[in-house]
């Protein structure tokens, strides 16, 4: 069955076909995010206008790409939530209308749960249950997995989320948007243990907070860098940040594991392009005899295609119960 999955939750404009919930025969990504760098964050009115002007071409290219016509689409898949209310119209307006044109189905599914099922696109299917972490820019979530229509929240971020955390320290040092980037490279020439950051403790064990340490930081970078261009402590500031954000990422998910008793868990959301991320995540799975999965890295970010996989999956059980 070819899927047509539909992705405008944020500044990405995402069209992409799927084969049977696995195979990406497309996945294109049209970004507005060079309209929003200026600004140091997504503005919403410029992300809908952007996407009501590119979601028809988007679509064509995907169908395109993946060389097949629009009349052999068989179900059309779109975020529904969570995202920018405009953004999200934009998408399911126009998969209402493809709809009404075919004459099939249309799924709205959620944008966390699309960024787990990433990690069964082009890869081998991951027995159930597991422990999933979605750790992007604007959500840092813990999910328990009995199948995709019996998803447990576990614990979510209080305040900022992971990425928007990077983005605001990034700010504070001078860096550029989106702030992940700039952080993990300036980490490389760093020493995290320099300097001690810690994250905020929360009251629900697996909640997060990272309000309180990019606080820290604006302070320390108050005292000790001030308007000085100090690359070797800005190096030092961003590695520092760097690892108590991920430690903390870590320290929970590896919580959630034992207390579901999980032996698998799995790792999805555009943070997860993170080098250091992956190999202490990897390095610490290990040492507790689990297993770990991440998606490609360009399935990490925003995409369609998580979206049509999702809504295939989804299909699948609600019809077929499998």
């Amino acid at each position: 069955m070819y899927v047509l999955g539909i992705e405008t939750s944020c500044d990405e404009t995402g069209a992409a076909v799927v084969k049977d919930g696995r195979s990406v025969l497309s996945n294109i990504v049209s970004s507005s995010l060079k309209f929003h760098q200026k600004y140091g964050g997504i503005i919403p009115e410029i992300a809908f206008r952007m996407q009501l002007e590119t979601i028809t071409g988007v679509a064509d290219c995907a169908l395109k790409d993946a060389g097949i016509k629009l009349k052999e689409i068989k179900l059309i898949s779109v975020t529904a939530e969570p995202g920018l209310l405009g953004s999200l119209l934009v998408g399911m307006s126009f998969a209402r209308s493809v709809q009404l044109a075919l004459n099939i189905p249309v799924l709205e599914v959620n944008h966390l749960y699309s960024h787990i099922y990433a990690n069964f696109l082009n890869a081998k299917p991951i027995p159930l249950p597991f422990v999933a972490l979605i750790v992007s820019g604007g959500h840092t979530s813990l999910f328990y997995l009995n199948g995709f229509n019996r998803i447990t929240l576990l614990g979510s971020t209080q305040d900022d989320a992971c990425g928007e955390a990077f983005d605001k320290v990034a700010k504070i040092l001078g860096l550029g948007y989106p702030g992940g980037p700039f952080i993990e490279r300036l980490s490389q020439k760093g020493n995290p243990k320099k300097i001690i950051f810690k994250c905020s403790q929360t009251k629900e064990p697996l909640n997060f907070s990272f309000s309180g340490i990019k606080t820290a930081v604006l302070y320390y970078a108050k005292k000790h860098l001030g308007q000085k261009k100090d690359y070797r402590l800005t190096c030092d500031i961003a590695a520092a940040f760097q690892e108590a954000a991920i430690d903390a990422l870590i320290r929970k998910s590896l919580l959630a594991c034992r207390l579901k008793k999980a032996k698998r868990l799995v790792i999805g959301g555009g943070v997860a392009v993170n080098n250091r991320l992956r190999q202490k995540f990897i390095q610490k799975a290990k040492e507790e005899g689990l297993k770990i999965y991440f998606p490609s890295r360009d399935l990490c970010l925003d995409n369609a295609a998580m979206v049509a996989g999702l809504g295939y999956r989804l299909f699948r059980e609600v019809r077929y119960g499998n």
